[in-house]
């Protein structure tokens, strides 16, 4: 079964986060699988776990608790949000795998501009080496040294469904990752593929994003 893909533009968190708990809720063996790509309005997510001591300045831009994994994030104009909502049990991957193709789905788009994406063990999300973004030499241990965040992850999985997703930094202000410990993480520095020399629109990134998504998440 084919997953379509919608663009929802720029969209408030709350209602789409709303909408995606409610077409699983609703979903069915017969609901075919979507992929839902946007850009939210300024906020800051909180994982089931999230420690309220990683929000260090909120200021004016509002605190969401959900219910997906992770720690807190930010989202802003300038990244591109991908929401898969997706059967595993139809498709048989198993949540781990479906992580590693969410990523590796990222590292292929970052690929196409020229980027190369790292994984840093028992911290989802993808980095990108802060000194040489296109080197592709192989990271040498297993720490944040000398890396920049450029992609978030967090997850739900109910009734063997998925929503929520990963986030890709485009073109964004970077000054609101400053007031949180990205991904429960002090110090870890987030950048976009902009401040590291890639000119690209959001739109591009997202069809791109949506194109490895596809491929990756298909069975």
């Amino acid at each position: 079964m084919t997953m379509s893909i919608r663009n929802l533009g720029r969209t408030p968190y709350l209602p789409t986060w709303d909408a995606m708990r409610e077409f699983t809720a609703a979903r069915n063996d017969a609901t075919a699988d979507e992929l839902w790509l946007c850009e939210h309005e300024p906020v800051f997510t909180q994982g089931v776990a999230g420690k309220t001591e990683h929000v260090l300045d909120a200021g004016d831009i509002p605190v969401v608790r959900t219910d997906r994994g992770g720690q807190v994030t930010y989202h802003g104009p300038g990244q591109v949000v991908a929401y898969p909502l997706l059967d595993l049990r139809r498709t048989g991957i198993y949540v781990k795998e479906y992580v590693y193709r969410v990523e590796e789905s990222v590292i292929r788009t970052l690929a196409h501009f020229g980027v190369t994406g790292h994984r840093v063990r028992g911290a989802p999300g993808i980095y990108v080496r802060l000194d040489d973004p296109f080197s592709h030499a192989r990271l040498q241990d297993d720490s944040f040294s000398g890396l920049g965040k450029i992609a978030a992850l967090g997850i739900k999985v109910s009734r063997h469904c998925t929503y929520h997703g990963v986030a890709l930094n485009v073109a964004m202000d970077l000054e609101s990752f400053g007031r949180i410990n990205p991904c429960g993480y002090a110090g870890l520095e987030t950048v976009d593929l902009s401040t590291i020399g890639v000119s690209t629109t959001w739109a591009e990134a997202a069809a791109v994003l949506g194109q490895k998504l596809g491929t990756y998440l298909s069975p």
